[in-house]
């Protein structure tokens, strides 16, 4: 079972970029994982959001995570 641990830093991003925890997790949960630079792997999933974000309007709001393995 994997553990999500998210850090300070990324709950002060989250919340300016307009997603929440629920969907970070779900995000690494179940997202399509994709490799990212420095040996990190990345997420992307999309979510139903129909509403407006910093004046425009979208359907659908895409939230991508990045993730390092932690060990030991």
């Amino acid at each position: 079972m994997m553990t999500i641990k998210i850090y300070p830093h990324a709950i002060d991003r989250m919340q300016e970029r307009g997603a929440t925890e629920d969907e970070i997790i779900k995000t690494v949960e179940e997202g399509e994982s994709f490799q990212a630079k420095f040996g990190r792997v990345g997420f992307r999933r999309n979510f139903p959001f129909a509403s407006v974000w910093r004046g425009k309007q979208y359907k659908t709001k895409q939230v991508e995570v990045y993730a390092a393995s932690q060990r030991g």
